[in-house]
């Protein structure tokens, strides 16, 4: 995101406030849009009830602070902010809001709502000092599709209002398998005000990965198929830039592993081979067994509660492997559960263009109160928007990219998927953006950007390229400028903008 794009957005809320500054309800809505411009992005999870949303947040921040039981904490939209101290604050439909009682339980932080029933609470916020949530903001929604329609609508209206853009900049979306009601959830939230020009704000997870193959070893293996073809699926595909699979419960045991979880599950990979297999055979069977000497039903059970069968046999395998100290195993445990490939493609598809997205959002929140609420002597304010919109180069990728994923452009397959990779579909970094390994110098990048640069300039000029497809040409063109500039120290020039 080049700074005079997002300095022009900053300056355009300015002038809109000034504009509406008679109109309390309007000048605080701008003011928020103002302060989410210097604030990290925000990331909701949603999905179906069960999908495993809170469990993955916690995996994600890496602190058992979101409930996953099904109480009534559950079914409130829940805020996780970066704070110096740990702090809870409720704030209710009608009050003022008040601060909760800090109380965790065997590790894990209770949230107490001092008499409150969750459908009079409007959210929860929690500050916390987690390093993952100086870079982002979590948002933890209540599942879609819940017996209670009250609890599906406050999500819905939490992610795809009707009249404001979405309080959420991006959204991870949990599913356990691709069904209607989950297309119909992502088509809602790419047709919001907000995400209207591109799909690069939605990430699907198939969540619950290790269940795919009944808590095998291979488990993993087989989840990554089916998110493979998920992702390749046109109706999918179109909504979200990738499908990542996660077994969530392992993710986040992995990321808070005791030591007492270690010597447990160390004394199960100790037993003989056909002992270790005949009892994890099912739940049950581990629940009940005698073996190993010293490992009580109680441990047993809890064991069972943080890793599942899947997440005991893969530990097992891995401490007879060599996996012999708890930190080491935890960081083996996180990166086969999913969870380190899901950061990833959150670091490369949100945080490498955070500012594209939020600045997005806050033009989209500009442009809907002009629309909605229009007054005389706003003209100007309207002719900056639209010169925003229409000079950023960050918002024509992200047009661009929902054309390929949606319509499609009159291209060679083979010249349609480097130019989806050149804009960004895979990562904005601009080794992604080359396909070349992150460790790739600068010198290597610009001189692969520079025979990019040289082929799709000749595809723009050939006279069998139709006019919308040197259109898409030029965005192509003008990243791989901006590529090459960035390597070598410069600013690109706005040559084919």
């Amino acid at each position: 995101m080049t700074a005079a794009t997002l300095a022009g957005a900053a300056e355009l809320i300015r002038d809109t406030m000034e504009a509406y500054r008679d109109d309390p309800e309007a000048a605080g809505m701008l003011q928020g849009y103002a302060r989410r411009l210097a604030e990290p992005l925000r990331i909701a999870v949603a999905g179906m009830v069960k999908a495993g949303k809170s469990t993955l947040l916690n995996a994600i921040i890496g602190e058992e602070i979101a409930p996953t039981d099904t109480g009534e904490c559950t079914r409130i939209v829940t805020w996780y902010r970066h704070g110096p101290t740990p702090r809870i604050t409720l704030h209710p439909i009608d009050g003022v809001p008040r601060n909760l009682p800090l109380k965790r339980v065997d590790g894990r932080l209770v949230f107490v709502l001092d008499g409150m029933r969750a459908e009079d609470v409007e959210r929860l916020d929690v500050e916390w000092p987690s390093p993952a949530l100086q870079a982002m903001t979590l948002i933890d929604t209540p599942g879609i599709a819940s017996l209670s329609r009250d609890v599906s609508a406050r999500t819905l209206a939490f992610l795809t209002p009707e009249d404001a853009a979405s309080e959420a900049d991006a959204v991870i979306y949990l599913m356990r398998h691709m069904h209607a009601s989950d297309l119909r959830f992502l088509e809602s939230f790419r047709d919001t005000r907000t995400a209207r020009s591109g799909t690069v704000n939605a990430i699907a997870v198939l969540s619950r990965a290790d269940e795919v193959g009944a808590g095998r070893i291979d488990s993993l293996i087989s989840a990554g198929s089916i998110a493979e073809r998920y992702g390749r699926d046109p109706n999918l595909r179109k909504l979200a830039l990738a499908v990542v699979p996660v077994a969530g419960l392992l993710a986040q045991s992995a990321r808070t592993l005791r030591q007492a979880d270690f010597e447990a599950l160390s004394m199960v990979a100790a037993l003989d081979r056909t002992a270790r297999e005949r009892m994890l055979l099912s739940a049950d069977r581990f629940r009940r067994s005698t073996e190993p000497e010293g490992l009580t039903e109680a441990a047993r059970t809890a064991l069972l509660e943080r890793y599942g069968l899947f997440g005991i046999r893969l530990a097992s395998v891995l401490i007879r492997n060599g996996f012999t100290d708890a930190t080491p195993l935890a960081h083996e445990l996180a990166r086969r559960s999913g969870l380190d490939p899901l950061l990833d493609v959150l670091d490369r598809q949100f945080q490498a263009r955070s500012e594209a997205l939020k600045a997005r959002t806050a033009l989209a929140a500009v442009e809907n109160l002009l629309a909605s609420r229009p007054r005389e002597g706003t003209e100007h304010l309207a002719a900056a928007l639209e010169r925003l919109q229409a000079n950023a180069h960050e918002f024509r990728e992200l047009q661009l990219l929902a054309v390929l994923r949606t319509t499609g452009l009159d291209l060679p397959p083979e010249l349609a998927v480097e130019a989806e990779r050149l804009l960004g579909g895979s990562g904005a970094a601009s080794w992604v953006r080359l396909g070349l390994d992150s460790g790739s110098g600068p010198e290597m990048l610009a001189a692969e950007a520079r025979r990019y640069l040289a082929r799709w300039r000749g595809v723009s000029e050939s006279p069998l390229t139709g006019r919308p497809a040197a259109e898409a040409c030029r965005v192509v063109i003008r990243s791989c400028e901006g590529v090459v500039a960035e390597c070598s120290g410069r600013h690109p020039q706005p040559r084919s903008a």
